[in-house]
């Protein structure tokens, strides 16, 4: 039972904190050994590159977006922006066309964003494609940065960096700044030591010959095309740089449906990526891949119960200075975790709570998504997060 403890509270460490500690490591290592990685320069014969934009029912910012996109620099000529609007029932489409400076396609009808993609991309010609969602906001340099790694043959797929905005008084979603962060740094050094696990979908680009259409029912499309360039022997290259910004979601309900959604496509995409978990193919990526995703997505929530449960018990059977001090600390975290949901639930803002709160909510998302998933209840279509008002 003890064995099983200490396996247990390894696991849950090591997911969360002890992969970076040793990232951080093999990073410094490598440094020492081969020097600090350099992007390329800003200087150079910049390839072909299309912005797709999918935007469904939009209306309220699309025009926002489409100045933003406008003022994006990139060298005359190199540029295609194309927006799709499949399935919009608003005035989204409508406010597009009013811009010739931009290719729309829409159909009438909602197939997904996935079928949507795929529709896009076999119009395109360029050698890059970047993909940005309808409600972030780009930096003025994001392209110029994200497509100078090209110049490198190995890279076959840049990813931009999330970045959440947070007012003064944002509630338990401020912990989504705070993972966020976290969660960049851990990017930069798998960047940096190899390649990064996965893409983010508000920010992320890919070579256009390395392309391949995902299943139309793909929950996270995003990673799913990314890690299928990487498996092609391509790196994956963060450019925290080049960025997109978002309001955080509008409330903790709102954010929870958006990780339950992520965590079951991370089910989906472990079962379709089986070739990513054999180390002999790929010793560093499947390291990387197994060490920040896997491991989140599969036992670590279930690890956690065990290890307080087995706390619990060895406790209660034997005492032990050791065992006492590590029950109080899982108690006394929960406690705190606990403490937040009910001030969120009475609008009681006090940010110090928020942060183990929005640890275990992420976790019960991963609980809840491998649920959802087994039942087969998630779909590839799905109700957008409300965001908060700018």
């Amino acid at each position: 039972m003890e064995i099983l403890f200490w396996l247990s509270l390894f696991v849950v460490f090591y997911t969360f904190l002890g992969y970076g500690i040793l990232l951080y490591v093999l990073v410094r290592i490598r440094r020492m050994i081969r020097g600090k990685r350099v992007a390329p320069d800003l200087n150079q014969d910049f390839p072909t590159l299309t912005l797709i934009i999918a935007a469904y029912n939009e209306e309220s910012i699309i025009e926002e977006k489409i100045r933003n996109t406008l003022q994006l620099a990139y060298p005359a000529g190199k540029l295609s922006l194309v927006f799709v609007t499949d399935g919009s029932s608003d005035r989204t489409p409508e406010l597009v066309s009013a811009y010739k400076e931009i290719k729309l396609m829409h159909t009438p009808v909602r197939s997904g964003k996935i079928v949507a993609m795929h529709r896009a991309m076999d119009e395109v010609e360029t050698e890059v494609v970047v993909f940005t969602d309808a409600n972030t906001f780009l930096n003025k340099d994001a392209l110029l940065l994200i497509a100078r790694h090209y110049a490198d043959p190995k890279v076959g797929a840049v990813s931009g960096e999330k970045r959440v905005m947070q007012d003064a008084l944002s509630d338990a979603t401020a912990g989504e700044g705070f993972y966020w962060k976290y969660e960049s740094t851990l990017k930069k050094w798998d960047s940096e030591l190899y390649s990064v696990v996965g893409a983010a979908g508000e920010l992320f680009s890919v070579r256009r010959a390395l392309y391949t259409a995902v299943e139309p029912d793909t929950i996270v499309d995003d990673f799913m095309i990314s890690m299928r360039i990487a498996q092609q022997g391509y790196r994956i290259i963060y450019e925290p740089e080049a960025y997109a910004s978002e309001l955080s979601s509008e409330n903790i309900k709102e954010e929870l449906k958006r990780k339950v959604r992520i965590a079951a496509g991370g089910i989906q995409s472990i079962l379709r990526l089986k070739k990513l978990l054999n180390p002999f193919h790929y010793p560093l990526l499947s390291f990387q891949y197994i060490s920040h995703r896997v491991l989140r997505w599969t036992v670590t929530p279930f690890l956690m119960i065990l290890a307080l449960t087995l706390n619990v018990v060895i406790v209660a059977r034997s005492g032990g200075i050791l065992y006492q001090v590590l029950l109080a600390g899982q108690v006394g975290f929960y406690t705190l975790a606990l403490a937040g949901w009910v001030l969120e639930r009475q609008k009681i803002k006090i940010k110090a709570l928020f942060v183990p709160y929005y640890f275990c909510m992420m976790n019960y998302a991963v609980l809840a998504g491998i649920n959802r998933y087994l039942k087969g209840s998630q779909s590839a279509a799905w109700d957008k997060s409300k965001r908060k008002s700018a």
